[in-house]
């Protein structure tokens, strides 16, 4: 799935260093550009223990005892970010100095990165997008992301209501948080966490993260470079101060140098090796991890003034489907589409995988599914998988229409590019299986053309199906899909064709909430072991 590259963050730029990432947003320019890199590297002095302090920082405090502040961070951020309706612009790149993969151990199996002072373009784009919103609308007052996600919790909080950020907060509150999950320590069946904050002042931090913290898990507080580490021990604070960090493993630096751009918020897991610790608890078939056991992800959130975007790759899986699947056809649809889903490859994938369906589907329903196999060939003349490869081919693509949505019988159509003489013939089959079935079924329209068959809820409907469509021709769909001459799965949704069928039953904030949504896609492609998508959002 080819997922855009991911967003940036702040902006001390240094002329000497210049970067170009790979695909650049619709309408902006493409080309090199230049983002600072300075790596304090200061050595990690040794860590003292936690002292207290009157500084709190703009985090949610300890829930009793548990890590559940440390949760309530991402789950924050998300609402700023995603709630705030956008992502950074893919121009941009991240600021310089040390991230948090810098500092965190190397055998981190999972991580949650985020930078909260982009650069000020960015900051536009987020502020701009972030008003639209009612939940976030009141927060984004000023100029600071790091200022608006404290107010934004300080208001679920008691513990926060007394903090003022200016004077407990700002002074020694950096600009990036991240936190990893490491496996569990000899004897123990849960996984270890350690948080990094960027800081300033490491006076300051120590005493505030100690006020934070007070009476919870992460007992234990190091310094490397500019960051403050907690972890459940101080002993475990001081040995990942010290350990090879996270930006040397391997096969991180690999997904995210494929990943492309790391955004304002970007994460990292290795499947494989997450399944394997869960599996006392999530029981986990040897089938299922053996196939990935080497699977890996890597994703990141950026931002635009129209739209925010989530992309990401997985790469370690074995290679299921068709080695070289064609692009979707959902350009070629109707231009009153109103959603739609293309799939290529389905065809070939189900072929190679009948084998193992078959021994799941008999390990679970027993002789049932062998008799309805040898009924279905005896009766029907039904060839699996023959039959459904040939349906499948090898790209399907549904879609449902606008004109017909207040009608009793929407227009519902799909196209199946496959031989479409033999598509035919299945359909056929289908349709005496259902009917001596005893179940009601709709009429199917049917349009054999070049290379593929079109069935529909209405003839009018399956021939323009059948036709060549202009749905590309929009910008709504351009931008919600912008590599869909190479995307080998896609989703569309046009939301602002369908609001007025759900806006029936909202009103006021929620009702103009939703009119600021106007539309989704979901792309995605393949090569090799690596898949990547992009999911975007799009607002009014």
């Amino acid at each position: 799935m080819s997922g855009q590259p991911l967003p940036p963050y702040p902006f001390n730029q240094d002329p000497d260093r210049t970067v170009s990432y790979r695909h650049p947003a619709p309408g902006q320019p493409s080309g090199p550009y230049t983002q600072p890199y300075a790596h304090p590297g200061q050595p990690a002095g040794g860590p003292p223990p936690w002292q207290q302090g009157e500084l709190g920082p703009p985090m949610p405090p300890p829930r009793k005892k548990g890590r559940g502040w440390l949760f309530a961070i991402i789950a924050a951020v998300m609402v700023v970010l995603v709630g705030g309706g956008g992502v950074y612009a893919v121009s941009l790149l991240s600021g310089g100095g040390t991230q948090p993969e810098d500092v965190l151990p190397a055998s981190t199996l999972a991580y949650v990165r985020v930078d909260l002072d982009p650069a000020a373009n960015q900051k536009l784009a987020l502020f701009g997008l972030a008003r639209k919103f009612s939940a976030t609308r009141d927060s984004f007052t000023g100029d600071d992301p790091r200022k608006a996600l404290f107010e934004l919790m300080r208001k679920d909080s008691r513990d926060l209501a007394k903090v003022d950020y200016a004077r407990d907060v700002e002074p020694w509150i950096g600009d990036r948080i991240g936190f990893g999950v490491l496996a569990p320590r000899a004897g123990s069946n849960t996984p270890e966490a350690v948080l990094a904050v960027q800081v300033t002042d490491e006076t300051g931090a120590r005493a505030g993260l100690a006020k934070l913290n007070a009476g919870g898990e992460m007992k234990g507080l190091a310094f490397r470079e500019d960051y403050a580490l907690l972890a459940s021990t101080q002993a475990a604070a001081d040995g990942y101060a010290k350990a090879p960090p996270l930006a040397q493993n391997s096969d991180f630096a690999g997904d995210l140098k494929a990943l492309g751009e790391p955004g304002v918020l970007s994460f990292w897991g290795n499947v494989g090796q997450i399944a394997k610790i869960a599996g006392g608890a999530v029981p986990t078939d040897q089938g299922t991890l053996e196939m990935i056991k080497n699977v890996r992800f890597a994703g990141a959130l950026r931002f635009d003034t129209g739209y925010a975007e989530l992309s990401g790759i997985s790469r370690g899986a074995p290679v299921q489907g068709a080695t070289d699947p064609e692009a979707v056809r959902l350009a070629d649809l109707p231009d009153s589409t109103v959603g739609a889903l293309s799939i290529s490859g389905l065809g070939d994938a189900f072929g190679k995988q009948w084998p193992q369906l078959t021994k799941m589907a008999e390990s679970s329903g027993g002789q049932a599914f062998t008799d309805f196999v040898t009924r279905a060939q005896q009766s029907y003349g039904i060839a699996l998988p023959a039959d459904l490869v040939t349906l499948l081919g090898k790209n399907l693509t549904v879609a449902v229409d606008e004109q017909g949505l207040d009608g009793d019988l929407p227009n519902v159509g799909a196209v199946l590019t496959t031989d479409p003489a033999k598509a035919q013939e299945v359909v056929a089959k289908l349709e005496r299986f259902v009917a001596d079935s005893g179940t009601a079924a709709p009429q199917i329209a049917k349009v054999a053309a070049d290379g593929k068959l079109v069935l529909a809820s209405s003839q009018d409907y399956a021939g323009r199906l059948a036709a060549d469509g202009t749905l590309g021709d929009s910008e709504t769909f351009a931008q919600a899909i912008p590599d869909a001459d190479s995307a080998t799965a896609a989703l569309f949704v046009d939301l602002d064709k369908l609001e007025k069928y759900y806006l029936r039953s909202v009103s006021g904030e929620e009702r103009a909430n939703l009119q600021t949504l106007r539309a989704v896609g979901l792309s995605a492609s393949q090569s090799g072991d690596t898949t990547s998508f992009s999911l975007r959002v799009l607002f009014n």
